[in-house]
């Protein structure tokens, strides 16, 4: 295990290394040095007659990423080697760890920033103020003038209009990685898809902004000049205009449809138009040209092989043993899994479900634990839609099969916010979900390694309605006993924001757990790439970009050099880009499926999957805790009653229970509304120092 931890600590050393070589040449790259020394010496060594002008870009830009996407799979291979018998908690923690992810900033519409996300943010938009300097330094230094007659400032504006699309590109070299959900890159770094989304639609907005600006630029250009016969130009020599044009029109339907308030009210707006991004992305690469395409490639190549294999997990339909409705109106559903699938609290898997819609993946938060429900994976879902209300009627009939795929699941590397002498995990509504693994984690750490140490955990956790406590239920899998919730140092303060006191006893407030019938045809969830899914994804990653290179060397030099060679003719400029975009999804495509056919048939589990068919206790502790009359001695559910306290008629005070933990080593998490968030949040910033670490959750339900 030292030495694989060694190992992983080399890894991650070179990875940084090749990130920051990387970064210095986009920060190198618009300045008067690199145009006008460095670019004629890279291209007389790298523009060889295989690659021709994308070679030096292939080489500065494309390699190093895909480098340390093959860095990441090791490295992450190799800390889930060492960790499989891990340390689970330490109370020993950085102080710079917790300076940097403490809250800073919380407003709408960026959400909550902590110190780290502010210098990242400010490092980005320095970098793209100083390449759109150093671009208008170096062009009004050496300014062309394309039409007879132009006017010098005419010349100036053209070239600002061009400097702000390039400027665009460089966003865009970033925009697919936040939203690459098996990303290799954001685990190495402490982060998940999930985490990064606002990075992807940050960078969506000004990507969108730049080039809106690029295009009306232009558009007023050829207005002055009168050359707007260019707007619908379609060169095979050059830049096509008119797919930029194309590729704008698309851009603009996902950039509306995107915004806050259209996605919140028309998620299906949004979710479809959004779809639109394939079209978008190929007239953008027609337009930008084969050697820009070198620079934004890394990240697109990435999510393609992401995305195929994601769609090919999601042709399994996998097995649903049953769904256990609460009377709250949530429903946990429990799939079959490999035992061999292991992954960490807070993880959020994809559901689709072909009888309601075949094209829509909605996410929704695990609940289960993999060490203490080897052979279950379990979410849960509360009706708050269209497709969710569809989703619980047909659960609520006389269905003995349902049909469902998944994608994942996908969450963090590690579970760094556990390692703390307390925890206080603040929920709102349906929020408690990420918390409900984390509890659970704790209860298996507790029954297996008695000794070792945990956290203290305060649950605080707010309903609207005294009913919507039999969301504590799910704090309990099926297959739990007294001793595990027992053993958990757990305290449970529940608010009841729109009752005063307590309800009257409703004997019908049940739980109902309905069992399914098994179907050859189903299969346990697994991992795309099965048990060892780093260490195969590195394998596709690298294999399908060495064919990619490959197969485009040869077809540059012996199809396309000899047209160009006398320089008396040009290849089409569009087909160059058509051709790299065919030959990296065709790569990706057939080195994913040989990998994959290769893991699954040469991978034989050793552990026979078996589904205990153990039902359910019907009566739901929250209706003990609001006015039961059994004894609560007859009751599984004793400890979690016990450690339970409501309160009726009003919200938690955040501000006082925060502050009630100051001093200590602590892990603050919250779960909820955007405005509970915030809340606490702003009194983190202001209150504690370094001895909190806090962690707001955006939940999937």
């Amino acid at each position: 295990m030292a030495k694989e931890m060694a190992m992983a600590r080399g890894v991650k050393m070179v990875f940084l290394l090749t990130f920051v070589l990387w970064l210095w040449l986009w920060i190198m790259l618009p300045t008067k040095l690199y145009k006008n020394t460095w670019t004629p010496k890279l291209n007389m060594d790298l523009n060889s007659t295989y690659f021709r002008e994308q070679g030096t870009n292939l080489l500065l830009f494309s390699f190093p990423v895909m480098l340390m996407a093959v860095l990441g799979c090791f490295y992450l291979h190799l800390q889930k080697s060492s960790s499989e018998d891990p340390k689970p908690f330490s109370t020993q923690r950085s102080r710079g760890d917790s300076f940097l992810k403490r809250p800073v900033l919380v407003m709408n519409p960026l959400g909550i920033l902590n110190t780290l996300e502010i210098g990242f943010a400010a490092a980005f938009v320095i970098l793209l103020i100083w390449s759109l300097g150093n671009y208008l330094y170096v062009s009004f230094g050496n300014l062309h003038m394309h039409v007879a007659g132009e006017k010098v400032w005419e010349a100036k504006f053209r070239s600002v209009s061009l400097r702000l699309g390039y400027i665009g590109h460089i966003c865009w070299a970033f925009l697919f990685f936040p939203v690459t959900r098996g990303s290799s890159l954001l685990p190495i770094i402490g982060l998940t898809s999930e985490s990064t989304i606002k990075y992807h639609i940050w960078l969506g907005h000004i990507s969108n902004l730049l080039f809106a600006l690029h295009t009306v630029g232009f558009i007023i250009y050829w207005g002055i000049t009168d050359q707007m016969a260019l707007l619908i130009e379609w060169s095979e020599d050059y830049v096509s205009n008119i797919a930029g044009l194309i590729a704008m029109a698309f851009a603009t339907v996902i950039w509306v449809t995107s915004f806050r308030s259209i996605r919140r009210k028309m998620f299906e707006v949004f979710f479809y138009s959004h779809h639109f991004y394939t079209l978008y992305t190929v007239f953008y690469l027609i337009h930008v040209g084969a050697a820009y395409v070198c620079l934004v490639l890394p990240g697109m190549f990435l999510f393609a092989i992401d995305r195929f294999l994601r769609f090919l997990q999601s042709q399994r339909r996998v097995s649903l043993v049953s769904a256990r409705h609460l009377p709250c109106g949530a429903v946990e559903l429990n799939l079959l899994k490999s035992p061999e699938l292991s992954y960490s609290p807070t993880s959020v898997m994809f559901l689709n479900v072909t009888t309601i819609s075949k094209l829509q993946w909605h996410p929704f938060t695990v609940t289960s634990n993999s060490k203490l429900e080897p052979d279950i994976i379990s979410v849960a879902i509360k009706v708050g839609g269209s497709w969710t209300s569809k989703l619980h009627q047909q659960l609520s009939s006389s269905l003995d099969h349902l049909q469902v795929s998944v994608e994942g699941p996908y969450g963090p590397a590690s579970t760094h916010f556990l390692r703390h002498e307390s925890l206080l995990l603040i929920s709102g509504g349906s929020g408690i979900t990420p918390f409900i693994s984390i509890i659970r984690e704790i209860m298996i750490v507790r029954s297996t390694k008695p000794n070792c140490h945990v956290p203290q955990v305060r649950l605080v956790c707010a309903f609207k309605n005294s009913i919507d406590l039999t969301m504590l239920d799910l704090l309990l899998p099926v297959s739990s006993t007294q001793t595990e919730i027992s053993n958990v140092p757990l305290q449970i303060d529940a608010y009841i924001t729109r009752e005063e006191e307590q309800p009257q006893t409703n004997e019908e407030n049940l739980i109902n757990t309905i069992w399914f019938k098994p179907n050859p045809l189903d299969s346990p969830v697994t991992e795309a790439l099965g048990p060892n899914n780093w260490l195969l994804l590195g394998a596709v990653i690298s294999s399908s970009f060495v064919m990619f290179l490959i197969l485009l060397g040869i077809i540059t030099r012996y199809y396309i050099y000899p047209i160009e060679r006398n320089g008396d003719a040009v290849y089409n400029y569009t087909y160059k880009v058509l051709w790299d975009m065919f030959l990296s999804l065709a790569c990706i495509c057939i080195c994913s499926s040989l990998v994959l056919m290769w893991q699954r048939k040469t991978y034989v589990s050793n552990k026979q999957v078996q589904v205990l068919n153990v039902q359910s206790p019907k009566a739901s502790p929250g209706s003990w805790i609001f006015g039961g009359e059994r004894e609560l001695e007859s009751l599984p559910y004793q400890p979690l009653v016990q450690a339970t306290n409501i309160h009726y008629g009003g919200r938690p005070d955040l501000k006082r229970i925060l502050l009630d933990c100051k001093g200590s080593d602590i892990g603050v998490l919250v779960s909820g509304p955007t405005g509970m968030r915030h809340d606490v949040a702003k009194i983190c910033s202001t209150a504690f120092g370094d001895n909190l670490n806090f962690h707001a959750m955006s939940f999937t339900w």
